[in-house]
């Protein structure tokens, strides 16, 4: 038996793109305090995801870059990987993205969102590839969002290449008047909790979702069993960190291996 220790950052919407830097670095040292090997923070964390009523200031390419400079320091005094939720500008375009970062603070690299939701279009650019990252014993992929929940191929083909665990950052504040869930994957809630269970128990992987923490929001943060099991979920909206340690001999990607893919004759 090979343990990882996770953690998800349920954190609050930062109040300025500067805020997101600082609670960013303070759970990324409470996270390491716990003994986690790897913190996931929700999409676009910094400066804060732009949509659903929220617009943090115009992107700032130098503010992101002394953004991950300071992140990426923190991450090396505490020892720990980060995936850090944020937009980055490439060749003029404005996209999500993820930035992995190792525990000695170098750059892992990017994963962008590659497939945006309808209504992202026009405000953000998608991405073009798709990679998947280690650390130590982990190897583990990105999806981000819209493409978590409604696109179950992005999460098969990060198992198909390696990944023991996918994590799934993501924003979600519900519309007044929607369901105020008590428990994860509530019947009555909407679909997207019960994806998550199935995008884990369809590919025998682990699958990590992490959503900001707000009064409003109808999912939280939670890590699914390989079987579809819900190993650990985090109260509805507060803030915190979600700790979940994972046996990675037990995510095999079984059932992403064995799809095969049809070629039909027309």
């Amino acid at each position: 038996m090979t343990s990882v220790r996770l953690a998800l950052a349920n954190v609050r919407y930062p109040d300025t793109p500067d805020a997101s830097i600082e609670l960013a670095a303070r759970a990324i040292q409470d996270a390491a305090a716990t003994g986690a090997s790897i913190v996931c923070f929700p999409e676009c964390y910094v400066p804060g995801y732009r949509g659903l009523g929220k617009m943090p200031p115009p992107p700032d390419p130098e503010f992101l870059e002394r953004g991950w400079s300071s992140i990426q320091d923190a991450a090396a005094r505490a020892g720990i990987g980060v995936i850090l939720g944020t937009e980055r500008v490439a060749q003029g375009a404005l996209m999500i993205s993820a930035l992995i970062i190792n525990a000695d603070g170098s750059r892992a690299g990017f994963q962008d969102k590659v497939q945006l939701d309808p209504s992202e279009e026009g405000r953000y650019a998608r991405g073009e590839r798709r990679r998947v990252f280690t650390a130590g014993p982990l190897t583990f992929g990105v999806v981000i969002c819209h493409e978590g929940w409604r696109y179950p191929e992005t999460v098969r083909w990060a198992v198909r290449h390696g990944a023991q665990v996918v994590f799934h950052p993501h924003f979600d504040i519900a519309d007044p008047g929607m369901l105020r869930p008590r428990t994860f994957a509530d019947p009555n809630n909407t679909f997207h909790e019960k994806a998550a269970l199935c995008r884990a128990a369809e590919n025998t992987c682990y699958f990590a979702t992490v959503n900001y923490a707000n009064e409003r929001s109808v999912t939280t943060s939670a890590v699914i069993a390989p079987d579809g099991r819900v190993m650990a979920w985090h109260p509805y909206g507060d803030e915190g960190l979600l700790i979940a340690d994972v046996d990675l001999s037990l995510a095999t990607g079984l059932l992403a291996h064995r799809c095969h893919t049809i070629t039909a004759d027309i």
